[in-house]
């Protein structure tokens, strides 16, 4: 499928068919670039930046990479390649064709997924509104606005599908996505995930690490919708999605590489006064990150998440894969829940599981990002283990919301969660000294000294050069 550049928005959706949603987009389009400009990355509207900009969905190349100016960038809405004769994988529809249109019994739960997913994209653009200010790099610099721009795209995404199939509740919808702002105190963001600073390179890499990582199981669940609009825009998403996850787990793994160096250079744990991150110090990090994300899931049994599921909405990961009948009306799941004080495990219905089903496959995947960092750590004969916390840790939805743990799932009193908290998640102290290590490098090919360099630079591109062009 062609992108037509031709237009004022890129599309491959034959906008240009349908005058009035091109329109109603085109009106829509002055208000998301006057959010850009207030929002988008602070000081770089002049910059000229080395972005990948999509040209295409087809698997041989779809992307292009050229110096573009951010306000220039050209945002568009772009679908995967049709699936011949798809047909819905599971729940109560199960075999039957697709919906191309929308299915009116389903408009309120469909809607409520779109606008749930669509406050996300511009919610982590707001939340790393001053990052550029501080980059360890001009590597590291470009990538921020590469995530950057593809989060401002994914939020057109959403809205192409709010103002193609839900009429003036879908403008009314798209409007609003603008109006709430990240940490707002009169419209926040709609997860609280999405409303909290990430105003330390040290964040952003857990957060590119944590919170894509949980975009990824998300959209992968909203891909396999029988709502073929919905799917096809997700597929397509998961493909820019995927170099967020790079930015994050490569660049938690170049920390832990600088950290690891500078351990051995001086043989001491206590590498702060040598200007690294020590170890502790980033599994305070990760036990806040991954607490927060899998808040995002939701609650441990959910009625909605298994009506979605029934209706053929929002499937489970790789839910081809997986070798049951894809519709469970009778199998159970085992969830953890709080009973008597005490952390236990209980049956329930598969379909209220959901929720679980998917932060299972989450927790897994990020186990796996969690090796890697270790065995980088053993590679320097180093006696340190990163560990994600127990599930009961810091969690503010679901079962244990409002329980007090230890990072080992420990359960602890109030006081005592008040005396070891800062022992356990970033203080301030430990705020102020990663702070403290965020300037700017800007000289082409030089880097912070908290962060090792990558292996490779952009597109072929040498490390030295310049992917920043600043104006």
């Amino acid at each position: 499928m062609q992108v037509d550049y031709n237009e004022r928005i890129p599309n491959n959706v034959s906008l240009a068919d349908d005058r009035r949603l091109l329109r109603a987009l085109e009106r829509w389009q002055p208000a998301y670039l006057d959010w850009w400009r207030d929002l988008g990355p602070v000081g770089a509207l002049q910059h000229d930046v080395y972005l990948r900009t999509a040209i295409g969905v087809d698997t041989d190349g779809w992307a292009h990479f050229d110096y573009v100016k951010m306000p220039d960038y050209r945002w568009g809405i772009f679908l995967a390649e049709p699936e011949p004769d798809r047909r819905i994988n599971f729940g109560i529809h199960k075999g039957e064709p697709a919906w191309q249109e929308l299915p009116g019994e389903y408009r309120a739960e469909l809607r409520r997924l779109i606008v749930v997913q669509g406050d996300t994209e511009p919610a982590s653009v707001e939340q790393q509104h001053r990052l550029g200010l501080t980059a360890p790099s001009l590597y590291d610099l470009r990538n921020l606005y590469q995530v950057n721009v593809e989060e401002g795209r994914h939020l057109w995404a959403m809205v192409y599908l709010l103002h193609a199939f839900f009429g003036r509740d879908g403008r009314e919808e798209a409007e609003e996505l603008l109006a709430r702002h990240a940490g707002d105190a009169d419209k926040p963001r709609t997860l609280e995930a999405f409303n909290e600073p990430t105003d330390d390179w040290l964040s952003f890499f857990m957060y590119t690490f944590f919170q894509d990582r949980d975009g990824k199981f998300q959209l992968c669940a909203l891909a396999e919708s029988g709502f073929d609009p919905l799917s096809r825009t997700c597929r397509f998403m998961l493909t820019e999605e995927a170099h967020h996850m790079f930015v994050g787990e490569s660049g938690v793994m170049r920390i832990v590489q600088r950290t690891c160096e500078k351990m051995r250079e001086h043989d001491t744990d206590d590498v702060g006064p040598h200007g690294a991150v020590p170890l502790a110090l980033l599994q305070k990090w990760i036990n806040l990150h991954f607490s927060i994300c899998l808040d995002l899931f939701g609650a441990e049994e959910s009625t909605n998440a298994a009506n979605y599921y029934s209706m053929g909405l929002k499937g489970r990961y790789h839910e081809t894969k997986i070798d049951d009948d894809h519709v469970l009306a009778d199998r159970t799941f085992t969830v953890p829940a709080m009973e008597g004080g005490k952390v236990m495990s209980r049956e329930t219905t598969a379909l209220k599981a959901m929720n679980e089903t998917l932060r299972d496959s989450y927790v897994e995947d990020s186990q796996r990002g969690l090796n890697r960092f270790n065995k980088m750590i053993r590679s320097f004969d180093i006696d340190f283990e990163l560990r994600l916390p127990h599930r009961v840790f810091h969690r503010n939805i679901g079962a244990f919301a409002g329980i007090h743990a230890a990072p080992d799932g420990t359960l602890v009193d109030e006081a005592t969660w008040r005396a070891k908290r800062d022992e356990w998640l970033p203080s301030a102290a430990d705020r102020a000294f990663v702070e403290a290590l965020m300037h700017p490098v800007i000289e082409p090919g030089a880097m912070a000294g908290w962060i090792a360099p990558p292996k490779r630079g952009i597109h072929g591109q040498p490390l030295d050069y310049r992917y920043v062009e600043f104006h």
